[in-house]
């Protein structure tokens, strides 16, 4: 019983079938880039993003044969409003990364309602404004991006989100029991434009615009679905995805966590994935930076020609020789939320080398992502003994090494790259019979490597540094969302 996978990132979309043995083939890619017309502006072509999803979709397809059900997994709080008459996006989809509403979100935190910019609620608000000022129009739907390819895969006939992409659109209660209406009366938002909201596990409707219709049965964003991928499906198991940035999810269970924006140690809370009802909960926390560090060494400095070389590199020297760098290239995430950070080095001396930086962004980066893992932790009150990893920067031995030192932690290294694949498939395969329960999906873990620590990385000195990197930006740094 094979699954179909649409998987849409924030750069490209992915189309792969998922055997019953988990392992994952007839991969196609498309690439779909944003466009950054202005400062702080990331948007996107949604009709663009959907004739991707049909051509590779119809691609894996033509190579696999029938599947017996599709899962979609997505960039979340990316937003899309279309004419539901004609199918057409009104105008561009806003992108998650979106800073245009952060105005608009101070007013409102004024008057008493907290949104985030990157949060669905006010770049949905800004584009009814654009479209529908008064607030007449019937045809209008949004979605975000699990939302609208359903639309497309189904042919318009299925409008819905699940629970794991609607929890972080700032426009539900914090229960997840529903629709917020004083958020909805706040934003001048019509109930008439929003999606049903179902369960990450089941079949929502068919997928008639693929050859044999078959069930669209699993819809979850990219960090649960990947949370679910690398079987973290039991109570205080966790994955960190490192890819342009960085984020770690930890599975909690059917109790929210007690905090309602964020925890002491900076993590938030999420609904993880909703099956026959019930919502299991989790937390995440952010690093706004991981992979993008590397590029920056690539494409700005000239230090690397690839990505890849990164490795290479470091491992030419054994040790950075006291050089110490804090990513902030957009300021940091959990656990401080300093968006006027920047990005520093420290320790620098004549003798200093091009191994040296390489190096120390490497375990910089892996710093950050222990500051992830600890601060789950605090948040939770559990302990992390070993962290699953995906995400490009997994291919990378210098990095895992120095995250199994810095964290002081075994690192499982996911057998897929993207384990949001895995995670979509499991969903669709969970509502068909192909996998009868969450021990199933655990028991399909296979770590491709087990990174033990080697050694240790001085952390309180890292700490210092980060501290140092705080503040520097003193407007940014002012910003609470």
């Amino acid at each position: 019983m094979s699954i179909l996978v649409v998987d849409v990132g924030t750069s490209g979309v992915r189309a792969a079938i998922v055997r019953p043995d988990a392992t994952v083939e007839h991969v196609h890619h498309r690439e779909v880039l944003p466009a950054s017309p202005s400062p702080g502006f990331v948007e996107f072509d949604a009709r663009e993003m959907a004739d991707a999803a049909l051509a590779v979709a119809k691609a894996a397809l033509s190579e696999s044969g029938p599947v017996d059900a599709v899962g979609i997994a997505n960039q979340r709080a990316s937003t899309i409003v279309w004419d539901s008459t004609t199918g057409e996006p009104v105008a561009p989809g806003v992108g998650w990364q979106d800073l245009r509403t952060a105005g608009m979100c101070l007013v409102l935190a004024a008057e008493g309602t907290r949104f985030a910019p990157n949060q669905s609620a006010t770049k949905l608000a800004f584009l009814l404004d654009m479209a529908d000022p008064e607030r007449t129009r019937d045809n209008l739907r949004f979605g975000t991006v699990d939302t609208w390819i359903a639309w497309i895969l189904s042919n318009g006939s299925v409008h819905v989100t699940d629970q794991s992409n609607v929890g972080v659109t700032g426009l539900v209660r914090n229960d997840g029991s529903g629709w917020d209406d004083h958020v909805l009366d706040v934003l001048r938002i019509p109930r008439a434009v929003l999606p049903s909201i179902v369960d990450s596990t089941g079949i929502v409707g068919s997928a008639t615009a693929l050859p044999g219709a078959p069930p669209i049965a699993g819809i979850a964003g990219d960090q649960q679905a990947s949370l679910i991928g690398q079987g973290c499906v039991r109570p205080g198991l966790a994955k960190a995805t490192f890819g342009t940035g960085g984020m770690l999810d930890m599975c909690l269970g059917a109790e929210r966590p007690a905090f309602e924006r964020r925890g002491d140690g900076g993590t938030f809370p999420i609904a993880a994935w909703r099956r026959d009802g019930t919502i299991t909960w989790g937390v995440e926390a952010i690093m706004l930076t991981a992979g993008s560090n590397v590029e920056w060494l690539r494409d700005d400095l000239g230090l690397i020609e690839t990505a890849a070389q990164s490795h290479d590199v470091a491992s030419q020297c054994a040790d950075t020789e006291g050089v110490v760098y804090v990513p902030a290239l957009l300021g940091l995430g959990t656990p401080v939320w300093d968006y006027g950070a920047r990005s520093s080095f420290f320790g620098l001396t004549r003798g200093s080398s091009r191994a040296h930086l390489v190096r120390a962004v490497l375990e910089g980066v892996a710093h950050r992502g222990t500051d992830l893992v600890e601060a789950a932790e605090t948040d939770t009150g559990l302990a992390i003994d070993h962290l699953r990893v995906d995400g490009g920067m997994s291919d990378n031995p210098t990095f895992l090494a120095a995250l199994a030192n810095a964290s002081q932690r075994p690192i499982e290294v996911s057998p897929v790259v993207e384990a949001t694949t895995l995670g979509a498939a499991f969903l669709a395969g969970l509502a068909v019979g192909t996998w009868k329960g969450m021990d199933d999906i655990a028991e399909t873990w296979r770590p491709r490597t087990v990174i033990e620590p080697s050694g240790k990385l001085d952390r309180a000195k890292w700490l210092d540094a980060r501290t140092r990197a705080e503040g520097w930006v003193a407007e940014l740094s002012a910003l609470d969302f």
